[in-house]
């Protein structure tokens, strides 16, 4: 019997299957429960088809509604049944850029109180029980408000849903807690092969990109290109936010990135496992095999 349940914590659809589309769906191929735990309806997303633009914050502010549906058309794409909005749907709303009066909402994830939000997270880590969460870093991946509040609610989450003497329900310890990354060794390839093909990309250096790790901060390394086709059907299903030509996709910036197949994880907390056997042993973290699995080290 497979038991393995993955839980993953994101701040706005679509972020889950430009970050993690492919494990997503590799995984939950293989029988894992996966649970996804979206923070906000993304109603501050720019609008990228013309006849779809009534929809923005600034007009009719009904693109949270609708972005609803093109959610759970993702998660279908990707054979992932479980789906939850924090709080559920709309209890938190898009915060939109750092610096911008959106911010400001009374609503916003931004200055939503950080044991409140726990709390609701708290309830679904003691249902589902997963062993691994997998989250963004300290700085929400890129520096947007939302996902730097992701991390510091699921962080903050974890430590309470293992803590007998808080709320309801039996407690549970997440075994492996994860950050998304990318190598910026994979940036650095991807933007030759875009240019190569004529597709544009991030018209400065890899280095001036406000994410992206180095080889040697990378523990885990999921390999997951038979499900490409997944995560792209996905990102097709977000169409407000994302275009896609395949391998590549942009969103509202028409800035051109490529759909990996191969994704990458740095281990915050948890036993670190050894590759899997007979997957390819590439250095990282430190100087360590990198794992191949999530789940790598969990009995």
């Amino acid at each position: 019997m497979n038991d393995r349940r993955l839980l993953l914590v994101h701040a706005h659809p679509d972020d889950e299957a430009i970050g993690t589309g492919a494990t997503m769906a590799k995984y939950a191929a293989e029988g894992a429960h996966v649970t996804l735990v979206t923070c906000t309806l993304g109603e501050e997303g720019e609008v990228i088809p013309e006849d779809l633009g009534h929809l923005a914050a600034d007009r009719e502010d009904r693109l949270g509604e609708y972005r609803i549906d093109e959610l759970a058309k993702a998660c279908e794409a990707l054979g992932v049944t479980d789906h939850r909005f924090l709080g559920g749907p709309g209890r938190w709303r898009d915060s939109g850029m750092m610096g911008v009066a959106s911010n400001e909402h009374p609503k916003a994830f931004w200055q939503a109180d950080l044991d409140e939000a726990a709390g609701e997270l708290v309830k679904v880590i003691r249902e589902v029980r997963p062993q691994v969460l997998v989250t963004y870093d300290e700085n929400g991946f890129y520096g947007h408000p939302d996902h730097i509040q992701a991390y510091r609610v699921a962080w903050r989450a974890a430590d309470l849903a293992a803590d007998p003497a808080h709320g309801e329900g039996e407690p549970w310890r997440v075994a492996k807690f994860y950050f998304t990354a990318i190598p910026k060794s994979v940036l650095r390839r991807t933007a030759e092969a875009m240019r190569e093909a004529g597709t544009e990309f991030f018209p400065g250096d890899v280095d001036e990109l406000p994410f992206g790790s180095t080889d040697d901060e990378i523990t885990t390394e999921i390999d997951a290109r038979p499900y490409v086709g997944a995560k792209l059907d996905a990102m097709r299903a977000h169409a407000t936010q994302i275009s896609v030509d395949a391998p590549w996709f942009a969103l509202s910036n028409n800035i051109g990135q490529e759909a990996l197949g191969v994704e990458h994880y740095i281990l915050k907390t948890g036993r670190r496992g050894g590759a899997v056997p007979g997957a390819p042993i590439e250095a990282g973290g430190l100087g360590e095999p990198r794992e191949s699995d999530l789940f790598a080290g969990i009995n």
